[in-house]
């Protein structure tokens, strides 16, 4: 959440943290554009007139940069002409909320647009994702490394694709059975180890770009950490 109230901060980040969320919290927009590149939140709370970096820059410059593009946001401002609303959901915020609001309301705004953002997730799986030496490429299920192409099973390279779409954010197990196998197949969650063992191997001298969280799940490298 950027925002540069401390008392709006500090009662959203409350409501949040009750709901279950983890809130990382920002009251200027360069920290708050920093802590995005280097946390990927499943979410940002933005607010639009922000010291420094103002809120539409960072929407703007968030859903310019492939590797931070499909982070859902949430625009909250006091600025209500119609002119702002359309410019911010021209920039590609997912929701717009103007104040005073409720503070049960954003909860509410912040859950319905995390339960779309899977679809859109998964959406993001018919597309061609290039990264450094790596291409996958899933309508032609292709896979290529430093120019040659490297064999994959349809379940290796939707697990693949979808941890490259999104360098640096981490997915559980149950996320990328989920993304990435599908939720009518039956399969324990711990046959991804197995799958991302595999993918592993084939990627030889570049496995490193598959990083293990303990405890949470997987993330494909980010190269500017």
């Amino acid at each position: 959440m950027i925002e540069d109230e401390p008392d709006i901060l500090e009662v959203v980040a409350y409501r949040l943290e009750r709901e279950g969320f983890e809130v990382s919290a920002s009251r200027d927009g360069e920290e708050g554009l920093a802590r995005i590149r280097r946390e990927h939140p499943d979410l940002v709370i933005l607010d639009l007139m922000l010291p420094g970096v103002d809120g539409t820059e960072i929407c703007r410059l968030v859903k310019r940069d492939p590797s931070t593009r499909d982070i859902p946001i949430i625009m909250v401002t006091a600025k209500t002409d119609e002119s702002d609303v359309v410019l911010g959901l021209g920039l590609g915020a997912d929701d717009y909320v103007p104040k005073p609001f409720s503070p049960r309301e954003l909860v509410a705004r912040v859950q319905a647009v995390l339960r779309r953002a899977p679809m859109r997730e998964a959406e993001s799986a018919k597309k061609r994702v290039s990264r450094g030496p790596l291409v996958i490429d899933a309508e032609r299920h292709e896979v290529l490394l430093d120019g040659d192409r490297i064999p994959f099973t349809a379940t290796e390279l939707r697990l693949l694709h979808v941890l490259a779409a999104r360098p640096g954010r981490v997915y559980t197990r149950d996320e990328l059975l989920s993304l990435a196998v599908g939720e009518d197949v039956v399969v324990g969650e711990r046959n991804i180890d197995v799958h991302v063992r595999s993918i592993r191997q084939k990627l030889g001298g570049r496995r490193e770009l598959i990083e293990t969280v303990r405890g949470v799940g997987y993330r494909f490298h980010d190269p500017r950490e």
